[in-house]
């Protein structure tokens, strides 16, 4: 079978295949040995339902058989020749087919994330999948949709099954393709493609979505209608496929790192095969053997020379190399203009409920629709803790929720950020969460750092209170060489914050000005996102590296 197959190619081959897919494999092989009874809750009845999950290589192979005896490349040199599929590929389809309920004999998985570099194959087999699925999935009926935010991007993997039809003359007899969508008549099937401008998204039946190039969407809405859609189906799937991106904690990367938890068994999701080829560590793009990793074609499809030019004039040129770590190796990145790369700012670890400290804090207030942040931080067993509160006002969340493409309203339920205000943040609810970090934690701030624009009011309600509070001009001269030692200390992963997905994303949001003596500050002029969390945070770096032999001296108390 061809799963084990790989599996021992993997096992023989560990230079050249990443943690998750080797993670993901291995688990693959278990259950492929030694079936799993897993637990579901029917969303109808609320009851918990039991499934005994078999492996059944008859419709494993089927989708591998189809493909490879009917369906025709149509670009380059296989131009018309017979579209051969590569055994990473044939692994993956056997697991996506081959899982199946023991009593009722439905898939498994309902969905599938495959994430890898350019050039692998993806969009080809995309459209192999879908052209399976139409004509002999044995569903009466199907309905397939090629999905994108931009009708362009959606139409990739629907014109390529096209030209795939064409060029077969068993399917192209049997398979009417139209402008308005490719039509199966024996089972009343079709194929179309959706942008998410378009009219006819609200009453779906679809049997089969694939939503393609997902690091360029920023609507998650359209997602989440698509997957609903499949709802009346007895076994649909959605085939979530893409390569990485420059833009932060949109869809891509709510998609990626719920993946990755389901990969390292942090969340469990049965009916999700989540597949990520992808460089380890940002450094192996120097390390040919480990090119691999997010490139399992390469040498085949993927030309190893090409790849080697790249790599090559990336050397020389920040400009290049960023998209060669984005789309080449698939390491998630910036864009070029912002302060830190993904690599840089990445910290997932995080840290369990922190009490009794002494602390600094920052605050960054906004005028109107902008977030309010309030930071503080801390040195703990010589790690610098940050834990943060974001404030939007109330009649803007759902306002910002679809213009920022940004997910404020899963963080207000997860309690990462609060609602203040009507049209403007009330900025006592400000003085309230730094008065209820001492009261209910004993996070206890000797100085808060502030920025004087718009803050007079809420400066002298917090002294009222009892806070020692410290204005920290903006500017080259204050902010240089705290944001460079902040930089520094993420690179270094000394700054814990809780893998906070607001401030990760204010992170990568941030880009700075650079003087002719090489001094830095923050900017928003190249930055149309927040970076408010990476300002408050900012506010109260100026005070740690101003006073921190002081502020160590009375941790040293402390002890």
């Amino acid at each position: 079978m061809f799963i084990e197959e790989y599996y021992e190619w993997i096992k023989a081959n560990p230079k050249k295949v990443g943690e998750k897919v080797t993670t993901i494999y291995k688990r693959l092989v278990d259950d492929l040995k030694a079936p799993r009874k897993v637990s579901f809750v029917n969303q109808e009845t609320g009851e918990i339902e039991e499934h005994t999950y078999i492996f059944d290589e008859k419709k494993a192979n089927k989708c591998i058989n189809f493909i490879e005896k009917y369906c025709k490349q149509s670009k380059g040199q296989w131009n018309g020749k017979p579209l051969k599929l590569e055994l990473f590929q044939k692994a993956f389809l056997q697991a996506l087919f081959g899982f199946v309920d023991k009593d009722t004999g439905f898939r498994r998985y309902k969905k599938a994330i495959l994430f890898v570099a350019r050039k692998n194959g993806k969009s080809v087999l995309d459209s192999g999948i879908a052209t399976y699925m139409l004509t002999k999935d044995g569903e009466g009926g199907a309905e397939i949709y090629s999905v994108a935010t931009k009708r362009d991007q959606s139409k990739i993997v629907w014109e390529e099954s096209k030209k795939m039809i064409r060029k077969s003359p068993v399917l192209a007899k049997r398979i009417r393709s139209l402008t308005t969508g490719i039509y199966y008549d024996h089972t009343d099937s079709l194929f179309r493609a959706l942008a998410s401008d378009s009219n006819s998204l609200d009453g779906l039946n679809s049997h089969m979505v694939i939503a393609d190039e997902v690091h360029a969407w920023k609507d998650k809405n359209l997602l989440d209608v698509m997957y609903d859609s499949m709802s009346a189906r007895q076994q649909p799937l959605l085939l979530e496929t893409s390569t990485m991106g420059t833009v932060r904690q949109n869809v891509f990367d709510i998609e990626y790192e719920y993946a990755s938890q389901v990969v390292d068994g942090t969340i469990t999701d049965d009916v999700l095969l989540p597949v990520i080829y992808e460089l380890d560590d940002e450094k192996e793009w120097l390390d040919e053997e480990a090119w691999y990793k997010a490139n399992p074609a390469l040498g085949k499809i993927k030309s190893i020379k090409s790849l080697r030019e790249k790599v090559e004039r990336a050397k020389a040129s920040p400009i290049e190399l960023v998209n060669l770590l984005c789309k080449d190796f698939n390491i998630r990145q910036n864009s070029m203009n912002s302060w830190l790369t993904f690599e840089e700012l990445n910290n997932e670890e995080k840290y369990s409920e922190w009490k009794d400290c002494y602390c600094i804090g920052g605050c960054d207030l906004s005028s109107t629709t902008d977030l309010t942040c309030a930071t503080l931080l801390g040195v703990v067993k010589g790690k610098i803790r940050v834990k943060q509160m974001y404030w939007i006002p109330t009649n803007f969340l759902e306002k910002k929720v679809v213009e920022d493409k940004i997910p404020y309203d899963k963080w207000l339920k997860i309690g990462l950020l609060r609602l203040s205000g009507d049209s403007k943040v009330d900025y006592h609810d400000v003085t309230k969460w730094f008065l209820e970090q001492v009261q209910e934690f004993d996070l206890r701030p000797l100085w808060v750092g502030y920025d004087s624009w718009n803050a007079n009011f809420w400066c002298e309600e917090m002294k009222e209170e009892g806070f020692d509070m410290v204005e920290v001009r903006q500017g080259y001269k204050t902010e240089s060489a705290p944001l460079k030692q902040m930089k520094a200390d993420l690179m270094d992963k000394k700054i814990n914050y809780n893998n906070n997905p607001i401030l990760k994303w204010n992170l990568s949001n941030a880009a700075v000005k650079v003087d002719d003596n090489e001094n830095i500050m923050l900017t928003k002029e190249k930055s149309r996102q927040r970076i408010d969390g990476v300002a408050s945070l900012m506010d109260a770096y100026v005070i740690y590296v101003n006073k921190q032999q002081e502020y160590l001296n009375y941790i040293d108390e402390e002890v």
